[in-house]
């Protein structure tokens, strides 16, 4: 096909932000669809985009003809109905994380899309990061040598205002855990390897938001073993208070392993920090400029804010993959793992115990 056409199902911010930038720098593609149950918010996006083709029905617009390929992103509950749906009327699928409320739904949606034969991709968005990139070609390197320990951070300041249906379970699933840390878990496994077993808590400190029920967590901790004998820490909350939000909070990453250290900060896309050992500590690390963008992307690592940029390559890579009939990186299988780690924390901080994942 010379033109891709694609359907967005959920026009709120993130496909604001993300996926229609994204898209529009890919060649020979066109968002002919969209989909909003939320008939104000529908037609802001198809004011802005120009598009004409809009439904508050996802079903209407996933067994189009004229579409393709279709972006999930809408609350968590509705991932998996969309996403089958489009699959079995043989489109192409990006779904926004978690891709699934739990690991047989998640594991369902990457078969039924296996045997399909749709590109299939979730969206975790921070693997497109220069600094994430490198870091992950150096490990694959060997400089890091035999991992020890993975531990990561992402400290936010959401206050108490209301989150919409993130703060709802029966929607969302889960509150931080999936919103932030899903993300974070993903890094680990890229990196390290899978996990063997997990222990978590979670705590809801703002049960009230806004002068609403919230019924998710604010914060959630993991202890991991993974199956290369590595250990994990990772801890993540909306309610670091004086910290900020999006790149200017902090979200860190560190291993450390048998040759050296590194370190990895989202907020420093070009830069990590690495120490070897027995040298004399932690420097700086410049990313080399091929890693600054995915590659065969057409972006312009120079144009616009670095920070936001990035996130644009998740859209080329989608579409590459479609047209080279590969495998999309990262895909549902990707997502259906961190959701069984999900699965597993939630199990653990009910139970106060250790679960196994293998």
């Amino acid at each position: 096909m010379s033109t891709l056409n694609f359907a967005i199902v959920g026009t709120g911010g993130i496909t604001l932000q993300n996926h229609l930038p994204g898209l529009a720098m890919c060649g020979d593609v066109k968002v002919t669809a969209l989909c909003d149950t939320n008939p104000a918010t529908l037609e802001a996006a198809r004011q802005q985009t120009g598009v004409q083709t809009c439904s508050v029905n996802y079903e209407d617009i996933v067994k189009r003809d004229d579409v393709h390929a279709v972006i999930i992103a809408t609350p968590n509950f509705t991932h998996a109905p969309i996403a089958l749906a489009a699959i079995a009327a043989g489109k192409h699928v990006l779904c926004e994380k978690p891709i699934a409320m739990n690991y047989p739904e998640a594991r369902g949606m990457a078969e039924a899309a296996d045997r399909a034969g749709v590109r299939h991709m979730t969206a975790f968005t921070y693997r497109f990061v220069p600094a994430m990139r490198y870091l992950g070609h150096l490990i694959e390197r060997g400089d890091l040598g035999q991992p020890y320990h993975f531990r990561s951070c992402r400290l936010q300041d959401w206050g108490t205002r209301p989150l919409g249906w993130r703060m709802v379970k029966k929607l969302a699933g889960t509150g931080e855990l999936g919103d932030m840390l899903s993300h974070r878990i993903n890094f680990a496994q890229h990196l390290v390897g899978p996990m063997k077993r997990v222990v978590a808590n979670f705590k809801n400190l703002t049960p009230m938001r806004g002068g609403l029920p919230n019924d998710t967590e604010d914060w959630v901790a993991i202890l991991a073993d993974f199956q290369n004998g590595a250990t994990g820490v990772m801890e993540s909350s909306k309610l670091a208070s004086g910290r900020n939000e999006g790149w200017r909070s902090l979200d860190y990453v560190e291993l450390n392993g048998s040759e050296g250290t590194f370190e990895f900060t989202t907020g420093k896309w070009n830069e990590l920090i690495f120490g070897k050992v027995g040298g004399p500590g932690l420097a700086p690390l410049a990313v080399p400029r091929e890693f600054w963008t995915w590659p065969g992307s057409p972006r312009d690592p120079g144009v616009g804010d670095p920070l936001v940029a990035f996130r644009y390559d998740q859209a080329f890579e989608f579409v590459d993959a479609i047209r080279s009939q590969r495998p999309c990186v990262p895909s549902f299988v990707e997502g259906a793992d961190v959701i069984r780690v999900m699965d597993a924390a939630l199990e653990s901080a009910e139970s106060g115990k250790w679960i196994d994942l293998v």
